[in-house]
């Protein structure tokens, strides 16, 4: 997946190869930074992501921790990468808090799981669904930066499509979804035809939770799961409320959730069937009078 390299997703690849060779290495944070002419706190500034280094001081820190060849090589490419700025970047102002970070590493990862219980969620949404909701739901009033977020939105769907290897995406939407209008009946209709188009590609998969299931794990809200190509990037968890969103660093905490989406999944409809009752609800969209 080279053609979709993150500076977010290699700078997390970084501080984790940092911090794992400093420890392996035997040595605290005072004494590599003794060895590299720094503070502690500055080498733990970039174990924890706080600051992003610069490729000369990735590679001095491989000369203390006996990196050599191509390792080397590979964590100094890794620093250049991470210090550039991804497309999202000059949009940030006008993002909630966290959710440019969550673009950054979403445009690595491999797969995505998410559940979603009052929308559709923003990779597969259609421009006017999505400017109904961003006008909906956004904290800001200027019709310009309304405008800027449903572009990012809808940049960020590139991944279903390419180029390179596209995202594949598994979504869980409860009913309500499906059932609630967003806009006008001609504007949900369409994006429902649309998830309907979404479902025929290789590389997405959507699961409809009917209220019929009852109560089930996630009924505290949305989340989103992260997988990526590398065996040594964890999957990742994002939590989003109405003025921010987050990753947590508990491991355990990514488990949980991802256990929580299987049983999602499991009490979900088929993707036959989600289909069936997508197309069902689009046809009534469709018919209902102005």
């Amino acid at each position: 997946m080279a053609s979709r390299r993150s500076p977010t997703a290699r700078h997390r690849r970084l501080m984790a190869e940092l911090s794992r060779l400093r420890k392996s290495s035997g040595l605290s944070r005072v004494e590599v930074a003794e060895r590299i002419g720094s503070t502690d706190t500055t080498v733990w500034r970039y174990e924890t992501g706080l600051t992003r280094p610069k490729p000369s001081d990735v590679s001095a820190l491989t000369d203390v921790y006996g990196v050599t060849g191509e390792a080397r090589d590979s964590l100094i490419q890794m620093a250049v990468e991470a210090r550039r700025r991804g497309w999202w970047h000059q949009h940030r102002q006008t993002l909630k808090p966290g959710f440019d970070s969550y673009i950054g590493l979403e445009a690595e990862a491999s797969l995505v799981r998410s559940y979603e219980p009052l929308v559709v969620p923003g990779l597969m949404q259609t421009e006017p669904y999505a400017r109904a909701v961003t006008r909906a739901t956004s904290m800001v009033h200027d019709p310009s930066e309304v405008e800027e977020q449903v572009s990012v939105r809808i940049s960020r769907q590139r991944l279903l499509h390419g180029p390179g290897d596209p995202i594949q995406l598994v979504a869980v939407l409860d009913e309500a979804v499906i059932r609630r209008r967003i806009g006008s009946r001609e504007i949900m209709a369409a994006q429902l035809e649309h998830l309907i188009d979404l479902s025929r590609l290789p590389n997405v998969e959507i699961r409809v939770l009917p209220f019929s299931a009852g109560e089930h794990a996630a009924m505290d809200g949305k989340f989103c799961l992260l997988s990526f190509p590398e065996p040594e990037d964890p999957d990742l968890l994002y939590l989003e409320q109405a003025a921010s969103g987050h990753v947590p660093d508990d491991p355990e905490e990514v488990r949980r959730y991802a256990s929580m989406f299987e049983s999602l999944s499991a009490l979900a409809l088929d993707p036959e069937a989600s289909t069936a009752f997508i197309a069902q609800m689009a046809k009534r969209f469709s018919n209902l009078s102005p």
